[in-house]
């Protein structure tokens, strides 16, 4: 069995037994399924990924939430002042994601960052397209692009 729905299975038992299926009590069930499992995980063999796969989401959501406030603030800084730092421009980040999904979840990540717009897939879906509000260097912004969300991305997804 997938350990994922075990665990979730695991969380519907605790909410059962509690009497109260509310999302509080659901996830409350889901750590605790998720603790027993990492206790007993050296009878689920090569399926013990399944904690590092978590560990790795967690990394990517937290780098997410870091870099939408710090380009928040730019953002709201370069619009707020009177003299602009903006350096707009559209850069060609080659993609390492090769799935739809994966190219999918970059790309929207991506978006989703304030000051950055991915524009287009190249035809044979190794380039984004991305519009990028701050472009001091473009190659160390293609850079934070890749060792940024799509590494970070690929690690969760791989």
């Amino acid at each position: 069995m997938n350990l994922f729905l075990l665990n979730l299975v695991l969380a519907v038992l605790f909410a059962a037994v509690i009497g109260s299926f509310t999302l509080g009590w659901l996830v409350v069930g889901f750590v605790l399924g998720t603790l027993a499992m990492w206790v007993t995980k050296p009878l689920y063999g090569k399926d013990s990924a399944y904690f590092l796969r978590g560990a790795r989401m967690v990394k990517l959501v937290v780098y997410f939430l870091y870099e939408l406030v710090v380009s928040s603030i730019r953002v709201v800084w370069d619009v707020i002042t009177p003299q602009h730092i903006s350096r707009p421009g559209i850069v060609a980040v080659p993609l390492d994601a090769k799935t739809d999904t994966e190219i999918m979840l970059v790309a929207n990540l991506i978006s989703l960052t304030p000051g950055t717009l991915s524009l287009d897939v190249s035809e044979d879906r190794s380039i984004l397209y991305v519009h990028a509000m701050f472009i001091e260097d473009v190659d160390q912004t293609i850079r934070e692009m890749k060792d940024g969300m799509e590494r970070r991305l690929l690690e969760v997804t791989r």
